[in-house]
Order: C-alpha cells, then structure tokens, then sequence
C-alpha cells in the first residue's frame, strides 16, 4: 500500500533581493518603468499569467542574451533559437502555479539557468527530466531547504531595481480534488463523532452524579441530619459478672483440677446469658422496673420511642437492642451494657437484670441440691421400713414359736441334759458298786435301776426336743434357725438404716452449702456521658450501605440489559 504524498502550499515574498548580475536592464520601450517608491511590492500570481494565453509576465520585452533568429530558417528543438516558440507551447499546456514552481525548484537544484518557470520546463524537459514525476517531487521535497512553514513565494517588484525577478507564480484558486474532499470529509466525521462521545459521556457523568446523589449522598444527608440534631442520646451502663464454684471438701483427681477453671462454669455463664437475653427476663423487667413506660415517654424522638400500644414482640426487638450481653470464654466474664435515656435509669436496669442472673444460678443449683437430697431422703425411708418389717418378723416368729430366744431355749435344754446325764452317771456308778458285792441288796438296787431308766428317758426326751417336732409341729432346730435369720436380717437391716441416715445428713449438708454463686466484677455506674448515637460511625454505615445497595442495584441492571439486548 502506498500513501500519498501531501506537500504543503507556501509562498514568500523576497523585498531585498539584489538584481542577478547575469540580467542587465532591459532597453528598449517595452522595459518595464520602476515603480515610485512609496509603492509598495506588487505580487504577481497565477491570475496574472492566466489572464493571457500570450503573456509571461515579461510583456514584449527579449532577453539580451536572446539571439534572434535567421529569416526563413526552423529552430530545432532544443536550440536557443526555438526557446521562444517551445516557452509559447509550454504556456499553452496549461501548467498550474504549483507545477511551474516545481519545475523552478528542480531547475535550480540541477543548476540549470533557467529564466523563467516555463524556461526551467523547457530545459528539463531538453535534459530529458519531467519534472512533473513522483520522484522528482520526492526527491524535490527531500533535498530542499526551502522557505518556513507557511510562507510563499510571488513575483516581487522592488522599487529602484532593474525590473521584475524571476517570476513567481502563485496557485490559482480552484474546487480541493476529490480526495482531499474524502479527507476533509472523513475529518469531519471524526470530529463529529469525538464530539458527540464526549457529549455523550459528559451526559453520563452528569446522569451518575445525579443518582449518586439522589440515592446515596441524599439519605446519607439525612441519616447525619438525624444522628447530629434528632436522635435522642442514649446513656449506657457497663458491669461485669462472674459465676464461680465452691469447691467441696476433699474434691481430687481430674475434677479437682478442672474445678477452678472458667471451662467448669462455662455452661452455666452461657445459660445465664441465654436467660437475660430471653423475653422472660424482658416481661420481670417490665414488672419491676417499668421497661415499656421508660421507653414509651414522648421525650424521646419517633425512631427510637416505643408506641404505647406496641406488641411484645416490637418491645422485645426493642429490648434486645439496649440489653448487650457478652461471654469471654477465655477469661470467664459475662459483659453487660445497658443502654438508656437517662442514666440512673440505666443504673437500674443493670442492677435488676444482676439480681434475675443470681436467682437464676441459684434455680439452676438449687435443683441438683434438691436431688440429692431426694434421693438420700428415699434411700433412709426404705432402709427404715425393711428394717421395721424384719424386726415385725423377728417378733412374730417368737410369738409362733413361742419361744423368746432360741438360744437360751437350746441353752436350758443343754443345761437339763447335762444335769440328767451327771445324776445318771452317779446313779451308774452306785448301781454297778451295788452289783459288784456278792450278796447285793436287791431292794435297793431295783429303785436305783428304775430310777436310771427314768433319767435315761428324760435325756431321750430332751434330747429329741432339740432335733424332733413337738406337738405344736416344730422343732427346736428349726426355730433356732428361723429366729437366728430374722435377727440377722433386723441387725442388717438396721447397719443399713444408719448408714442412709448418714448420707442424709450429708445431703442435706451438700443442699444446705451454694455451689454456684455469681460475683460482680464491675458494678454499674451512672454515665455522664451520653454513648448512642454515634453521629459519625452511623453516618459513614449509612453511606456505605446506601452505596453498596447502589452498585448491586446498578450492576444487576447492567447485567440484564447486556442480557437482553445480546
């Protein structure tokens, strides 16, 4: 692709040039007279030389060094004798201003001595160089060091000088050629629509700030308007509480270790803060303090004011609002700020939902006392009753029985049959002395033999006493037993009922002593500084949040428009 080459038009005008040493004047009554001199240089352009087809600008006036020719002989071509006639043909093609000038140029950088423009064609043309070629005009333009930007050059009259330079011709004015029309055009263009982009986009800004303003710095306007100079000051009071744990006498091992540790209370800390938290301890503080009636005075400004005729579940969004509870696990401590229109309010508030805390722990411990103590309780009831019916045995087996103690029923059985056994081993013992005599007395040995036969069949019958059924379908042995298994029941039994006597008492110890207690850290005070609302921080949350509704609102409508029209 080839770009055309663009040369821009110039002219100059030369007032002080010296007159060539090469041109005399001019004699003879076609010179030229000198202009006076307060007349000023007179330029002679394209107009001048296209008034005429025959005028050179030069008039009638010959050359000195112009030879004249022979009658009746034919110049050649390229002959000083043929320069008039070939410069009358070249005048007579028509040559624009721009082109005799070029051809000028180029004369003058081959150092021919041309006369005139049509004279610098002529001896190009007879050096065999159209100056009227691309390269020429390339090779022109390359090596000129022409006159400044701007300027151009025209035929000049000089007042006192010796007639007029060479000439100078200057572009006539015509219609711009068709491309420079399309150039001119497709500028136009160009500029027309840079115009209307940056129309276009000052529209835009103008449309964005509007809506940045309208939807974002508006209500940010507002919400400052509202923090700074409407909204009531809130006034808040901060405590700290913490819930400990007894420790029991003799606790060891691994929950001794944890017992001192805020991980022992951590359920019941959480627990408490769940309950303060909770719509129960908002309905006692409005019981006991007056909750609603607080924040339903006219005082305070439309937003934050409760309607008197507000539900529970707008008084408890309220409440959980001004009541912030917070628990660190790491250190144990349950924070609590209050927050209110008047600090002595706040104040009591605080001290309020302290005292539901405590009460709250104490419910929370009070149930595990109160199973232990259940339990020990029960266990001792039962252990009193079974005791009670084995004794009832004991006592009735006596009475079937009939028989007080079975051991000292077998002890005077043993006793008796030992006495019989002594008195018949006496009798024995007489009875074979009796018979060892050669002439006993049977008298007296007939009552000793009934008499031992008789202790014979005591101890038999004593004997059977303890192993035999009586009459009554028992036997000795068998009471011993019965009774020995009743009284031992009754002495476990009782070992039993003294022992669950004792873990009652120590139940009850246990119930009787807290293990849970809360401590106040810090206890409230009355501030005398109001803490909400914070103007700034509210204002700047405001505009942010405004703005960030802004571009996702902005975003998703770009995202369906691009959608819609794709």
């Amino acid at each position: 692709m080839t770009m055309k080459l663009t040369v821009k038009r110039f002219r100059t005008r030369r007032l002080d040039l010296p007159a060539p040493a090469e041109l005399p004047p001019r004699p003879g009554p076609q010179a030229v007279p000198p202009a006076p001199p307060s007349a000023a240089p007179q330029q002679i352009g394209d107009d001048a030389f296209m008034a005429g087809a025959a005028e050179d600008g030069f008039g009638t006036e010959r050359f000195p060094t112009a030879a004249q020719p022979a009658s009746g002989s034919i110049p050649t071509p390229g002959s000083p004798d043929a320069a008039p006639t070939e410069i009358d043909a070249i005048r007579r093609e028509g040559l624009t201003g721009r082109q005799l000038r070029m051809a000028r140029r180029l004369a003058q950088k081959y150092g021919l001595p041309a006369t005139s423009d049509f004279d610098a064609v002529r001896l190009l043309r007879a050096k065999s160089i159209d100056p009227f070629q691309t390269n020429a005009v390339l090779e022109l333009v390359a090596g000129s060091d022409g006159p400044p930007e701007g300027g151009s050059r025209a035929l000049t009259v000089t007042p006192g000088g010796d007639g007029i330079r060479l000439p100078q011709t200057v572009k006539t004015p015509q219609l711009p050629s068709t491309e420079l029309r399309a150039e001119q055009a497709h500028l136009a263009e160009v500029m027309k629509i840079q115009q209307d982009i940056a129309r276009r986009r000052r529209r835009r800004s103008l449309l964005l700030m509007a809506r940045l303003a309208v939807f974002v710095l508006l209500p940010t306007l507002l919400a400052g308007l509202y923090f700074y100079t409407i909204a009531t000051p809130m006034y808040a009071a901060k405590s700290q509480f913490v819930i400990q744990q007894s420790e029991a006498p003799g606790a060891a091992g691994m929950g001794g270790l944890f017992s001192s540790t805020p991980m022992a209370t951590a359920q019941d800390s959480i627990a408490v803060q769940g309950y303060l938290q909770s719509q129960v301890a908002m309905l006692r503080l409005e019981a006991d303090n007056g909750f609603r009636a607080h924040f339903s005075d006219p005082s305070i400004d439309a937003i934050q004011r409760l309607a008197p005729d507000a539900t529970e579940s707008t008084a408890y969004k309220l409440y959980k609002k001004i009541v912030r509870i917070s628990y660190d696990p790491t250190e144990g401590v349950v924070k609590m700020e209050i927050s209110a229109a008047d600090p002595q309010k706040a104040v009591e508030f605080s001290n309020a939902l302290i005292g539901y805390a405590e009460e709250q722990v104490d419910q929370m411990t009070q149930r595990l006392r109160e199973d232990q103590m259940k339990g020990a309780r029960e266990s001792y009831e039962d252990a009193e009753r079974k005791y009670q019916e084995a004794n009832i045995r004991v006592v009735q087996l006596q009475e079937k029985f009939k028989v007080l103690s079975s051991e000292a029923e077998v002890g005077l059985i043993t006793s008796q049959i030992g006495q019989l056994e002594s008195q018949l081993s006496q009798d024995q013992l007489s009875l074979a002395q009796m018979e060892s005599n050669e002439t006993p007395n049977k008298a007296r040995m007939e009552p000793l033999k009934r008499r031992i036969d008789t202790l014979k069949a005591q101890i038999a019958e004593l004997r059977a006493k303890l192993t035999e059924q009586g009459q009554d379908g028992f036997s000795l042995a068998q009471v011993q037993s019965d009774l020995l298994v009743a009284q031992a029941d009754a002495q476990t039994r009782q070992m039993l009922l003294a022992q669950s006597l004792q873990a009652m008492e120590t139940a009850r110890v246990e119930a009787n002593r807290q293990t849970r207690y809360l401590s106040v850290a810090v206890a409230p005070v009355a501030p005398d500084e109001a803490a909400y609302p914070r103007a700034f921080e509210n204002t700047l949350v405001t505009m942010l949040i405004f703005a960030g509704i802004y571009l996702m609102v902005s975003m998703t409508v770009a995202i369906l428009r691009e959608q819609v029209t794709a």
